[in-house]
């Protein structure tokens, strides 16, 4: 039976990206069937739009004085999601969804979890964290969302070796190619 994936993004969505190709030349039996954003300007809507997937935005300005977690959660439940992916998702989860679809939330981590995760390390926050450090390592850690940030059990790991005089940006394209294809095994594992 194909599973049915929701995405939650707030800006590219690149993940969300490639979770559809995988999911088109078959490598998933699987399709993004929902993408949500709290962002109206992201441009993984307009991805969505072009790629004829529902989705929606959902924030404070939109829905004042309404129950945010309720509304995403609910509208999840509607498109019968089996796993949810944080594509870049800049918000705290709330516990209504977490609850609700408990092991079931995705997250691509830039790092080698435990090290450089936590609040506010995303994106080139945690490649510039690892240069700092003089780490000889980095890769990507896909795992399960709970309350904490990056706190939940792992899917799986994958590594590279970081190279002398690495600069912030090339680390970052490596690890962004090497996201895509942990992205896809995790899926795969989980599927």
């Amino acid at each position: 039976m194909i599973k049915k994936i929701g995405i939650l993004s707030s800006h590219n969505g690149s993940g969300y990206v490639t979770i559809d190709k995988a999911c088109k030349n078959n490598s998933l039996n699987a399709q993004v069937v929902v993408v949500v954003s709290n962002n109206s300007k992201a441009n993984v809507l307009k991805t969505a739009e072009e790629r004829k997937t529902p989705n929606f935005v959902i924030n404070n300005k939109l829905f004042p004085n309404e129950d945010l977690d309720e509304k995403i959660t609910s509208l999840f439940v509607e498109y019968e999601c089996d796993y949810i992916f944080l594509s870049g998702y800049m918000k705290k989860l709330e516990t209504k969804l977490i609850t609700q679809f408990e092991n079931k939330i995705v997250n691509s981590h830039p790092a080698l979890l435990p090290k450089f995760g936590g609040k506010g390390m995303y994106g080139r926050f945690v490649h510039e964290a690892v240069i700092e450090s003089q780490e000889k390592e980095s890769g990507v850690t896909i795992h399960f969302v709970n309350e904490e940030y990056d706190k939940g059990e792992f899917i799986l790991q994958k590594k590279l070796t970081i190279s002398d005089n690495c600069t912030v940006e090339e680390l970052e394209n490596d690890i962004k190619k090497l996201e895509s294809i942990a992205i896809v095994e995790a899926f795969e594992s989980l599927i």
